[in-house]
């Protein structure tokens, strides 16, 4: 996109600024913009293989990219079978022991990608929370196992008020609640693999999950924007470690001083894959966008495809122009030759703008 913006105006200064809001790639976004070190370590994959997964430190902040341990994404290079009724978020725990045994004071968890769907369960009993069924007999990991939640069990005291010396937030760019039409499990699930039927069971799982932390850990997080994100992580990362949410792409956004950066710009060029109607829902680039018109910056937009229904809708957000990858391929592949065509399609997005 900067080698297109350059075709069309070579002495014009360009900075790129990669963003995220929480999902995939944040780990390397944050490492961007903040540097530090990353640390792999050995962590439990979503259906318990052990792989490899990072994490970034920096002085006394970690930050973790829960997709890298608990995520889609690894199921699929694996050729493993989605199963979001046993798939575990212990992978994420994993990570956030090791985070804290770096010395991570503040730990930053992106939520997105998940393949999990187990409330956070998983990532609690990974830091010690003891998941007892009514014999007293500790759950195996996973969102079926919940159906037989009956008491939850905190960690030892010393790890314990270890816990207690982090302070936790997750991001995310999703505001999903864990339970209802729009929660967790009816909105998310299918895409993990899940029928009809098992949609309903992972949703009464999540719901005992919840009464039942509400009883016996005093924190009640099901009904707060986000506590559905990353299969219920959101409300896992509440109730069991008391962290704050917050909107993803407004704190990346933050963190990477865009206000700052749009005082002086006179364009903003931004995109995704495809812009559709979920683009609405918090995405990187329309918060961008929405940003910059605040500022009176005019955006002009990249993307894949474009689902021609939102276009009008993406005007009325600041986005002035539009070019996507599938208009510029000239019976090309889009996905296959990415690079040279996001190139061109950045350099005719610009031209709009400013013919426009």
């Amino acid at each position: 996109m900067a080698m297109g913006a350059r075709d069309l105006f070579p002495r014009a200064r360009v900075e790129t600024v990669p963003i995220s809001d929480g999902g995939d790639d944040f780990l390397e976004v944050m490492r961007g913009l903040r540097g530090g070190r990353l640390i792999k370590t050995g962590a439990r994959g979503p259906l318990g293989d052990v792989i490899q997964a990072p994490f970034l430190i920096k002085g006394r902040s970690a930050y973790i990219e829960m997709a890298l341990a608990s995520g889609l994404a690894l199921l699929k290079k694996s050729k493993r079978k989605l199963d979001a009724l046993h798939a575990s978020s212990q992978g994420t725990g994993d990570l956030i022991r090791a985070a804290i045994d770096h010395g991570a004071r503040e730990i930053v968890v992106g939520l997105g990608g998940s393949a999990t769907n187990d409330g956070g369960a998983g990532m609690a009993q990974a830091l010690g929370f003891k998941f007892l069924d009514g014999d007293a007999r500790e759950l195996p990991s996973g969102a079926s196992p919940l159906l037989n939640l009956a008491r939850i069990v905190p960690p030892e005291t010393r790890w314990r008020r270890r816990l207690r010396t982090v302070r936790f937030l997750g991001i995310s760019d999703v505001r999903n609640f864990l339970l209802g039409p729009q929660g967790s499990a009816r909105t998310f699930a299918p895409q993990k693999g899940a029928t009809a039927a098992q949609v309903q069971l992972i949703e009464k799982a999540l719901a005992r999950l919840a009464r039942i932390a509400r009883r016996d850990l005093g924190r009640q997080a099901a009904g707060k924007p986000g506590s559905g994100a990353a299969g219920g992580l959101g409300f896992g990362l509440m109730a069991f470690l008391g962290a704050e949410l917050r909107p993803g792409s407004d704190w990346v956004l933050k963190a990477a001083g865009v206000p700052r950066r749009l005082a002086g710009a006179d364009a903003v060029l931004t995109g995704e894959g495809r812009l559709d109607r979920t683009s609405f829902h918090g995405k990187a680039p329309l918060i961008l966008a929405r940003a910059a018109r605040g500022q009176g910056v005019p955006v002009a937009l990249v993307c894949g495809s474009l689902d021609e229904a939102v276009r009008d809708r993406l005007a009325s957000r600041g986005a002035k122009a539009i070019a996507t990858l599938v208009e510029v391929a000239a019976g090309t592949d889009p996905l296959r030759h990415a690079a040279p065509l996001c190139r061109k399609a950045a350099a005719l997005a610009l031209k709009r703008l400013f013919l426009a």
